[in-house]
């Protein structure tokens, strides 16, 4: 039975996270254990790892710093071992070079580029983005957006947006008075500034895509 951990690093919807994640694989008939943990030992051991995060850039990053191991775990599952990796909202924000909420702020570095601030082109659209919005897909060749397609709306709640210094790493974007980073992936990883747990079909989707993507 492959194992998915949830990581919990003091923020996120953890608990809908993981319902999600059962859900999906429940309903895709596979054998997963789903758990949500801080303990780098068993994030070391998962087949598979999440990461939720809410919140601000430098709090999430300092929630990873604050359990020892924590972060050359995840390095060592996600980069070393190359297993399957998914970012969600700030989760996702932190594979990026350095996010700019703040202050500036070194990130993982897994996927080249910046989070800056969301600054809509029209003044009528409110900041944080909250709510649902359409999915524009760049990628769908890409495993985990099986069955996703350019109309299918995703849940956002978030002030700032990833900008990727590659093209090629956007997998799918949101109009909000302008692009907005919706899905990144490169190699082994995968990332939603929306928050699938709280997509419904679509979030199922790509969770389910995910936990059977063999990269």
């Amino acid at each position: 039975m492959e194992t998915v951990a949830i990581v919990d690093c003091g923020s996120g919807n953890l608990k809908s996270a993981a319902k999600a994640f059962e859900r999906a694989a429940f309903e895709a008939e596979r054998g997963f254990k789903v758990m949500v943990t801080s303990d780098p030992d068993s994030v070391l051991r998962a087949d598979r790892i999440a990461l939720p995060g809410q919140g601000a850039f430098a709090a999430v990053l300092a929630g990873v710093a604050a359990v020892s191991g924590l972060r050359e775990a995840l390095e060592e599952v996600a980069i070393a071992k190359a297993r399957p990796f998914f970012g969600i909202c700030v989760g996702m924000q932190l594979m990026a070079t350095r996010g700019l909420e703040h202050g500036a702020y070194d990130g993982f570095g897994w996927i080249p580029g910046e989070v800056i601030p969301l600054q809509p082109a029209d003044p009528a659209l409110k900041v944080p983005h909250m709510g649902w919005n359409n999915l524009e897909v760049d990628r769908p060749e890409h495993p985990v957006m099986r069955g996703i397609k350019t109309g299918d709306h995703a849940y956002f709640v978030h002030s700032y947006r990833f900008v990727c210094a590659d093209p090629a790493d956007r997998i799918a974007y949101a109009d909000y008075g302008g692009a907005v980073t919706a899905v990144i992936g490169r190699d082994n990883l995968i990332g939603t500034q929306f928050h699938p747990e709280k997509s419904q079909a679509v979030g199922l989707a790509m969770i389910a895509a995910f936990l059977e993507w063999r990269p």
